[in-house]
């Protein structure tokens, strides 16, 4: 069956999960500092960071198989890897105690440079968040929605000074802070496109972009333009493909729409490109697809 979680609906669950989570894990975590290793999960492998993309960073957001994460996290991981995914961004953590998680992840060899944590998680306990993501191994906060009452300009003005703060804060801990675009950031609001916005307001030390380069292209932007506009402001992307640019767009697998990856790969260093992470928002066969999108994807990167 297709599942039709949204986003916003897979956030508000997932802000629980990941707040009992982290009522969990912080007291112990500040107290004791064996267990605030800093070492990514899965570092035996190589990542992406610092060096040209090649098929052994490409990179999954959970969210495209939150469906199975939800009935069996470590059996979906071991499927992930088995695929050949050696990186992944988390988007909820699912009740996992995060030292059990970060073992599973070792034991399959994949690192976890990324999650998505809500405004509410960001707001309420950034503290115990970036705890548990040094648990986790994690490099990368990134902040994946806004709801629809903060997106006047004022709202996105007040939103910049807090990515700042976080940014700072993660900065602090070694980590970094990001934002993910969807498609309501590149329609002008007051005249301003809010994408402009948080990236002239927001200081390049503590705040990047996570482009989704499905949502920039469905909003009527031009990745290579920003990337030119601001070279090394995008060092996570989110790869997923379009079919019907030109009229009825449709979500697909890697490599089965009509999106100019091998442009923009050409551009990564411009962009400053880290990581970056195959999803798909609504898949009918989650691991089916994900394995499409990887093989394109080692093809386009060994050619």
């Amino acid at each position: 069956m297709k599942d039709h979680t949204t986003r916003r609906d897979f956030l508000r669950v997932a802000t629980v999960a990941v707040g009992g989570a982290l009522v969990g894990v912080a007291g112990a975590c500040r107290g004791t500092p064996e267990s605030r290793d800093a070492t990514p999960a899965g570092s035996g492998d190589t990542s992406g960071t610092g060096a040209s993309p090649s098929a052994r960073s490409i990179g999954l957001q959970l969210y495209t198989v939150r469906s199975l994460m939800q009935d069996d996290v470590e059996a979906t991981l071991a499927s992930v890897a088995e695929i050949g995914y050696r990186e992944v961004e988390f988007a909820g953590y699912f009740d996992r105690d995060p030292r059990a998680l970060r073992a599973t992840l070792d034991g399959l060899n994949l690192a976890a440079p990324a999650t998505h944590l809500s405004l509410d998680v960001l707001r309420g306990n950034l503290a115990g968040a970036l705890d548990t993501a040094e648990i986790l191994g994690h490099r990368w906060i990134v902040c994946p929605w806004v709801p629809e009452n903060e997106r006047t300009v004022a709202a996105y003005r007040a939103l910049a000074a807090e990515f700042n703060r976080w940014g700072a804060a993660c900065r602090e801990r070694e980590m970094r802070f990001a934002y993910h675009n969807h498609d309501f950031e590149l329609a002008r609001v007051e005249g301003i496109v809010p994408l402009d916005l948080l990236l002239t307001e927001t200081d390049p030390a503590n705040v990047a972009i996570e482009l989704d380069l499905f949502w920039v292209t469905m909003g009527g932007g031009d990745p290579l333009a920003y990337f030119a506009r601001h070279p090394g402001r995008f060092p996570l992307w989110h790869v997923k493909d379009m079919r019907g640019i030109a009229g009825e767009r449709e979500m697909v697998a890697v490599g089965e729409g009509e999106i100019d990856f091998g442009a923009m790969f050409a551009r990564a260093e411009q962009a400053g490109l880290e990581h970056f992470f195959v999803e798909h928002d609504q898949p009918a066969d989650p691991l089916a697809s994900v394995r499409a999108s990887h093989e394109h994807l080692r093809q386009l990167l060994a050619s």
